[in-house]
């Protein structure tokens, strides 16, 4: 009898237990949202989580923490948000380098981007934009006459936010088809590397174009080309690469949500329809376009697909230039 009693607690105490899991499926989120961001603060990346978390917090009515965490190309944010636990309370801004580029260039990963993380839905792209300085001569004023100068100047160094990012991406697809030789120079963030554009330490630069856009349009930077398959609304009159003559090149970073592996759908569901309602918001959709980011909601499969399709895809273009980061 004291077996079959035992027995019977054991059975009750799974089943309140699956209840209680139930339960807070049910009611999620009853605290606060910690959104970490790979980044650091003030960049295009916490722009857009700051602006999107804010309209999320309402929707959800809890608020939504941004909690910066930069370092080592974002693989420090991001194995913070794997190592979580899987209950929806904590989620991160993955991108095309940490859930896609960054596998193939670091020695040592702190997680598996196939395997590590819960997608919740996209929540973007920002746009690259080729730019000069004020040490490149002022007559060059388009991507052609740069490559002339390269190919009588091999070995021209051009900038970056850092290694493996990508921007670094961007730099290497544009050698590679033009068939030019670079030096790449990484800086610690575009805030560093504009700095120095406009100072004259550096000539050219790859940079996310929200960080670099007050410059360009203040007419201390000169935008040459964007990295993108389209013409950034913000700068309606800067052809793309392949317009410029680089046919088939086409760098779009991309971002979206994630959160550790393992989530419960019901709360997965709930991420997903706060992140879609919050891109659709006119006010937010206006912000994030002024500031040079278009957004783009999608399905956690959807991000999933790409995040899957993008990984392969930047392997072979990483082995391929040999890409490396410490």
């Amino acid at each position: 009898m004291a077996r079959l009693r035992a027995v019977a607690c054991g059975v009750a105490l799974l089943a309140g237990s699956g209840l209680q899991a139930a339960i807070a499926q049910d009611h999620f989120p009853a605290r606060a949202v910690t959104f970490v961001v790979p980044y650091a603060a003030g960049g295009t990346t916490d722009l857009v989580a700051r602006t999107v978390g804010a309209r999320m917090a309402q929707i959800l009515g809890q608020p939504i923490v941004i909690e910066n965490r930069g370092g080592a190309g974002g693989n420090i944010g991001m194995a913070a948000v794997a190592r979580a636990k899987p209950d929806g309370y904590t989620v991160g801004m993955g991108a095309i380098s940490t859930n896609a580029l960054n596998p193939h260039i670091y020695k040592k990963m702190p997680f598996d981007p196939r395997k590590d993380f819960t997608a919740i839905g996209m929540l973007g792209t920002s746009t690259i934009v080729l730019e000069a300085g004020s040490a490149l001569p002022q007559d060059i004023k388009n991507v052609q006459e740069l490559l002339d100068y390269a190919r009588k100047n091999p070995g021209t160094p051009y900038g970056t936010a850092g290694v493996g990012t990508s921007m670094h991406l961007a730099g290497v697809l544009f050698a590679q088809l033009s068939h030019t030789e670079w030096v790449h120079v990484p800086y610690k963030g575009s805030s560093p590397l504009i700095t120095d554009l406009i100072g004259g330490r550096v000539q050219v630069a790859f940079d996310n174009l929200p960080a670099s856009l007050p410059q360009i349009q203040a007419g201390k930077l000169r935008a040459l080309a964007v990295a993108g398959a389209r013409r950034s609304p913000s700068l309606p009159d800067v052809p793309t690469m392949a317009e410029a003559g680089l046919k088939g090149y086409a760098v779009e970073p991309w971002f979206g949500v994630y959160g550790p592996a393992g989530i419960p759908a019901p709360i997965v569901q709930n991420l997903q329809h706060a992140l879609q309602e919050a891109l659709a918001d006119t006010a937010v959709q206006t912000k994030l376009l002024a500031a040079g980011f278009s957004p783009r909601s999608s399905t956690g499969e959807e991000l999933a697909t790409l995040t899957a399709n993008e990984y392969e895809r930047l392997g072979k273009v990483a082995k391929d230039a040999k890409m490396m980061a410490d």
